[in-house]
């Protein structure tokens, strides 16, 4: 339960980081006190002041530790901590390719994760790719999208950042259901956590330049953050349904 309460914590404070790497969007702190919109956000003034928590949070504490990170660590070595971190994440994504009914996903997720835990000396090196093995994303939330689940409200949760209903209850389940924790052994649970921990706070380094430009340019952060990051989930949905090994939704910006 700790270690559990401890990702939830991390995850939190580098969420908004998190979806920028997927979805090429930063996060960034915005007033709450912007009137509801027609989009399906029932909640949205309560959602707007917790987006604005959680932004406070990316400024105060991830913002600086990513910046920190990019400017202190090296080019290869901040490559190779994001390939071993996208390999941990491996036998999640093969279990979402199963859970869809996605084989040609999955054996090609089983095929990524042995090169790269072997080949690829434990991931920091992503051999697979090079041999047309590209990586994709799968999740809960994609899958349950994939099963028909409609997408539901929009949801701002404490820690846990921008979101819908369908999402965070599939974040949630992501949290619990890790395939690597059947395996017995403190080390594997250790080098699991450093792993989630350093590609968040990777995912976050890698939008810094971004954030800034979307502080300026944007209007309203948290409608923009709302309509991108529910254009991305469709996208990904999309590609569940497809079974595409090398994802059209890898293609967005």
């Amino acid at each position: 339960m700790r270690l559990l309460l401890q990702r939830l914590l991390l995850t939190g404070l580098v969420l908004e980081a998190a979806c920028a790497a997927h979805d090429g969007t930063p996060g960034a702190a915005i007033s709450g006190t912007a009137e509801p919109s027609g989009a399906n956000d029932p909640a949205e003034a309560t959602n707007r002041r917790i987006f604005g928590i959680n932004m406070a949070l990316d400024r105060a504490v991830t913002k600086p530790v990513a910046t920190a990170y990019v400017d202190h660590v090296p080019d290869r070595v901040r490559q190779g901590l994001h390939n071993f971190a996208t390999n941990l994440g491996e036998p999640k994504i093969f279990l979402n390719d199963v859970l869809q009914g996605n084989a040609t996903r999955a054996a090609n997720t089983t095929g990524r994760f042995l090169l790269n835990s072997t080949i690829g000396m434990a991931g920091i090196f992503d051999v697979a790719d090079g041999i047309g093995l590209p990586h994709h994303e799968a999740d809960f939330g994609q899958t349950f999208g994939v099963w028909g689940i409609d997408a539901g409200p929009a949801v701002q949760l404490p820690l846990l950042g921008s979101s819908n209903l369908r999402d965070s209850l599939g974040s949630v389940v992501g949290l619990v259901v890790n395939p690597l924790a059947a395996i017995p052994g403190g080390a594997v649970t250790a080098v699991t956590s450093a792993g989630a921990g350093g590609g968040m706070i990777d995912g976050r380094a890698q939008v810094l330049d971004a954030s800034n430009d979307l502080e300026k340019t944007s209007l309203d952060y948290y409608a923009t953050l709302r309509s991108i990051s529910l254009q991305r989930r469709a996208a990904l949905v999309e590609d569940g349904r497809a079974g595409l090994v090398a994802p059209a939704s890898a293609a967005l910006p």
